[in-house]
């Protein structure tokens, strides 16, 4: 009977330690139990996120897999259902993070209502960042700012000490006339080195 993990984030630039910690694990862990996805998105069937496969097959009879939240188990409702069945199946405990334990029909009437309602959830939440850009592009469209304040869509632009905005061409052109390094560019913009590389200006200087 093992312990087994498995952590996921969406993005590289997303730490994966908040989960690690959650779930308790520590560096005397065994490194062969803790099955990891970075960079997969969640709208990933969990079982075609490489980690996941990896962690579903060690899996056997006994052992319990702890995870930080049950749509680690699912891209929707129906796949963290179909998850769970497997591992239950097998003869796997399921351990979820602030939930506890989930075993038996009533483990599995609960991941339905809960993955169901989570899935609801994130639908409204997208109804509602989608009405929000409509909104926006409106507002953009009639010459006004967005109910954010902001005078453009997507990622906001960059700001120096006194307040004016900064396009990315012109870090660019900066950065180029000067030779400046990715942190001196930063310093001078008053901008976060992630930033002066998101704007490209770390192409073809020194770093």
């Amino acid at each position: 009977m093992t312990t087994v993990y498995y952590l996921r984030v969406s993005t590289k630039d997303q730490t994966i330690e908040s989960q690690r910690t959650a779930l308790g694990i520590t560096d005397a862990t065994d490194r062969e139990t803790v099955f990891m996805d970075e960079g997969v998105s969640g709208s990933i069937d969990a079982l075609d996120r490489p980690g996941f496969a990896r962690c579903a097959t060690y899996c056997r009879k006994g052992d319990t897999l702890k995870v930080y939240a049950l749509d680690r188990l699912g891209r929707n409702a129906i796949d963290v259902q179909k998850t769970f069945k497997l591992l239950v199946e097998k003869g796997v405990i399921v351990d979820v993070h602030g939930m506890g334990v989930i075993a038996g029909e009533v483990g599995t009437l609960l991941v339905t209502i809960l993955s169901g309602v989570a899935e609801m959830e994130r639908a409204r939440i997208a109804q509602r960042t989608d009405a929000g850009r409509e909104t926006a592009r409106q507002l953009l469209a009639q010459g006004k700012k967005t109910q954010n304040g902001k005078v453009s869509l997507g990622r906001p632009v960059g700001r120096v000490a006194s307040g004016v905005q900064v396009s990315p061409e012109e870090v660019r052109e900066w950065r180029k006339a000067n030779k400046a390094s990715i942190q001196a560019t930063a310093d001078h913009w008053k901008l976060s080195t992630a930033t002066v590389k998101r704007y490209g200006a770390g192409q073809n200087a020194s770093k």
